[in-house]
């Protein structure tokens, strides 16, 4: 790919945002990428994580041009994980994201070249790709490329260069994507040019979008009462966000848009801990609603002929009369649900083939037939007996959000009322509102997310997206309440109160 070399001394710089550039996907293969972000989750043990799952789900995602699954399956072949360690074939898969006009690709296509990756090493290139990507919106790239731009003077070695008027620029457009490393970065270049308060607010945000150098950051500036925090010393603030750094350390997809519900900047009065690290971490966590209400039929209830199964019923977690298995061309000595399954499958096609077949039923007598793409060369074919339907309890049907599984979303029951507010106006109601922008909107890939959330109290104004530098005027904004306002304890103060859904409390109270 021909590229345009890298200018450390550029005047021009135009804020592209990644987001408008990402293309679509489809359902079904984002439905693939999901499941293997469940199975490899940072809420598991280390143990417990399904890398080999994975990379069979995003490789089928991947086919159908899914590029963060494309991504992420590039790093399961760099590292070994789940796969066969090949840094030609991660490579291969960058270069698939590329071609699609994935702006994170670019980023890490320039890591590759840096570090010799699969392709030659080659520093000149590598920052040649890193500024193209930075063109394109990559917020990683503009965090890197701000931080090495973000000198006095040009590094003879070619390790940094002055140009902090672009390092400034470039920092400003990551922080408006929201990448944690581009605020932590600005905070900090903003406090040595004594901006302490906005630094604060950046620094503040920068642990909402997952930055763990932003609480350490704020830890030692309250801990120590520097001028960041206005020399304010403040040892219950800065052990909140120590506590925070800690778990965003352990789990880096974490995203804390209501800060503000657990750790509000002064003057705000810190509500009530109950020291638990989680508790902070739970409380300022995205939340969606979910009641009984939105179970879905069972995909087993949409099938036809034998793999019908009727809504409300699944099939046991172990088969009456036992485990048995039987031949492919025999009669089945029990009616029941048959499961296909190749008796020894060695390769990743026999592994997917054996992970895509559906119970069938088969009535006592009847004699197995083979799956419709079952040929002889795909291996021995055994019929596994599951068993027939029990009824299944509509609150034990439901199945959590596939981002509660992995930690950093919770769910949470629909508020008493429905209240929606202009951003224009003050907020009608204390709690957690989450915003959003007409799709029409020039903005709305950017703004439009899961984590658009913010804890507001009664009276206060909405976050101004122009505050951040996003061009969206508050009256564009259509902000919904969600609710989960914290509580006041006998003595006033306020406690930190998380509210989650819960199936069986909500089918106890007809819900």
């Amino acid at each position: 790919m021909k590229l345009i070399a890298f200018d450390p001394h550029r005047t021009e710089f135009y804020c592209q945002y990644e987001r408008s550039l990402e293309p679509r996907v489809n359902d079904e293969a984002e439905q693939w990428y999901r499941e293997g972000l469940a199975a490899t989750s940072y809420d598991l043990w280390p143990e417990d994580r399904d890398y080999r799952k994975a990379a069979i789900l995003w490789t089928k995602a991947a086919e159908q041009n899914h590029w963060r699954a494309i991504l992420n399956l590039a790093t399961l072949h760099l590292q070994g994980t789940g796969v066969e360690r090949n840094s030609e074939r991660a490579v291969q898969l960058v270069e698939k994201a590329m071609s699609l006009g994935v702006p994170k690709a670019f980023d890490l296509m320039g890591t590759y070249h840096m570090n010799g990756t699969g392709v030659k090493q080659d520093a000149t290139r590598a920052y040649a790709f890193w500024a193209h990507a930075a063109n394109m919106g990559s917020s990683d790239a503009l965090a890197y490329l701000g931080d090495k731009l973000n000198a006095s003077y040009d590094d003879p070695k070619g390790a940094f260069w002055g140009n902090r008027g672009m390092a400034i620029k470039m920092m400003e457009c990551g922080y408006q994507q929201e990448n944690g490393n581009a605020a932590y970065l600005l905070g900090h270049e903003l406090s040595f040019h004594e901006r302490f308060e906005r630094a604060l607010h950046i620094l503040h945000d920068g642990v909402k979008f997952g930055s763990e150098d932003s609480a350490n950051k704020l830890f030692v500036e309250f801990d120590d009462g520097r001028k960041v925090v206005n020399k304010f010393q403040d040892k219950s603030r800065a052990e909140r966000y120590a506590a925070i750094a800690d778990l965003l350390r352990l789990n880096p997809d974490l995203r804390l848009p209501n800060l503000d519900k657990v750790l509000p900047l002064p003057p705000a009065i810190l509500p009530y801990w109950d020291g638990e690290k989680e508790t902070l971490v739970n409380g300022a966590k995205p939340v969606k609603t979910s009641s009984l209400a939105d179970i879905k039929p069972a995909p087993a209830s949409l099938r036809q002929g034998r793999a019908h199964i009727p809504d409300g019923f699944v099939l046991p977690d172990e088969p009456q009369g036992g485990h048995l298995i039987q031949r492919l061309h025999t009669d089945a000595i029990i009616s029941g649900f048959w499961l296909a399954q190749l008796a020894k499958p060695y390769t990743p096609k026999q592994v997917a083939w054996n992970a895509a077949q559906i119970p069938m039923y088969y009535a006592q007598g009847e004699s197995f037939t083979p799956p419709e793409d079952f040929t002889k060369e795909s291996g021995v074919l055994r019929f596994h007996y599951l068993g027939t339907p029990v009824p299944k309890p509509l609150a034990a049907r439901h199945v959590p959000d596939w981002r509660v599984p992995q930690g950093v979303l919770r769910e949470i029951p629909v508020p008493s009322r429905e209240l929606r507010s202009s951003g224009l106006l003050p907020a009608p109601a204390t709690g957690i509102w989450h915003g959003h922008i007409d799709l029409a909107h020039p903005l709305a890939k950017v703004f439009n997310l899961w984590t658009r959330q913010a804890y507001v109290e009664e009276g206060q104004p909405f976050p101004d997206p122009r505050e951040r530098g996003l061009d969206i005027s508050p009256k564009d904004i259509q902000w919904q309440w969600l609710d989960q306002a914290n509580q006041p304890l006998p003595s006033g103060r306020k406690d930190i109160t998380i509210r989650n859904f819960d199936p069986l409390h909500s089918e106890e109270h007809g819900h």
